[in-house]
């Protein structure tokens, strides 16, 4: 079977900064709950200085609106007014992460694409606008990978290396897009809270082909992890899709990730992998994931540069970390991706850079 590589990552996240407009309504929200305490723990510990929406964000902070989609005492946004809004705005953003993958000489080639999102949907969908807008051709075969969390992109890339060792000819445009902003909440909840402080938007596009450049993909995992079903769930209600993230996801992926270690790892021990492209789902995630394996602390370091600088943009964001990797890393080093998202579930990448 053909070899498979990840030749190029681009990336892109919207205009807006809005983490410092987020923190302000979530701290108002949790000041009202007098639950303030807890919440400004969360905040202090959160890792991450910027995130970016396609909401923009309103002024002054602590106004008691945040990117006037969210406004304390308002009725927050129905499914469909959010469903509009991603219509509206996702084209836009994948246009530019695919600008940057420098897709205008490629996109005749292209013979496969595969979506992944899991933050709107709608048909005629994203996958159509790119096909028209990029001039791919018409004949080009279109998957989309829907509703499986931050773990997605994991699973994108691991179709796209199905595809390519079947038909080495081909060529795979991966694209990973999300609007997570548009799903925030109107709780007073801490675990509500939490998504105020942690999540935003992104797009990450990437070829995957048979040309060895790049990172080469050597195998993938997957693992469900037992009894843990209801600690990461994504659920469509009628106001947006609505998440419930445990704060015991940190230790069980703690507990879970060493008997996962040499399946996931192909036999090696953790001390041989080179680089580790982790979903920064949060700092308390990356923790867990690093004290579950028992890894250096600069092991973690491109995962946690990425949460701080972009926040979690669900499936996308592990893309940014390998895209970082993919710039930076040298000639030869053995590198593992790991993602999760609801089951609770770990998806895992084996490369190796070209």
């Amino acid at each position: 079977m053909a070899e498979v590589f990840i030749n190029r990552i681009a990336t892109a996240v919207p205009r807006h900064e809005v983490h410092g407009a987020f923190r302000a309504f979530a701290a108002a929200k949790a000041a009202t709950a007098q639950v303030e305490p807890a919440f400004a723990r969360m905040d202090a510990r959160a890792g991450i200085a910027t995130r970016h929406s396609v909401l923009e964000p309103s002024l002054p902070l602590g106004s008691g609106t945040a990117c006037g989609f969210y406004r304390a005492g308002s009725a927050f946004p129905t499914t469909r007014a959010r469903m509009a809004r991603y219509e509206a705005e996702a084209p836009a953003l994948a246009d530019l992460a695919f600008a940057r993958l420098g897709l205008a000489e490629e996109a005749p080639r292209i013979t496969h694409l595969v979506l992944a999102t899991c933050t709107g949907f709608v048909a005629p969908g994203l996958d159509r606008h790119l096909v028209e807008r990029h001039g791919l051709p018409r004949s080009v075969e279109r998957t989309m990978v829907g509703f499986m969390g931050c773990q997605a992109a994991i699973n994108a890339l691991k179709l796209a290396w199905h595809i390519v060792r079947s038909e080495p000819d081909a060529r795979v445009l991966v694209c990973c897009l999300e609007l997570c902003t548009l799903h925030l909440q109107d709780t007073a909840a801490l675990e509500q809270l939490l998504c105020f402080l942690l999540f935003a938007d992104g797009c990450a596009a990437a070829i995957v082909s048979a040309e060895p450049t790049g990172l080469q993909i050597e195998g993938f995992r997957s693992l469900v992890m037992p009894e843990a079903a209801e600690m990461i769930t994504w659920r469509i209600g009628n106001d947006g899709f609505d998440m419930t993230l445990s704060g015991l996801v940190p230790i069980t992926l703690a507990h879970a990730l060493p008997d996962f270690a040499p399946e996931m790892l192909d036999g090696r021990a953790p001390a041989e992998v080179d680089l580790w492209a982790v979903h920064p789902g949060g700092r308390s995630i990356l923790d867990g994931v690093q004290n579950g394996l028992d890894l250096p602390p600069a092991a973690l370091a491109t995962s946690r540069a990425v949460l701080r600088a972009h926040g979690n943009m669900s499936s996308a964001t592990v893309m940014f970390v390998l895209a970082a990797m993919l710039r930076d890393a040298a000639r030869g080093q053995r590198g593992v991706a790991l993602a999760f998202g609801p089951g609770l579930s770990a998806e895992s990448m084996r490369f190796q850079v070209a």
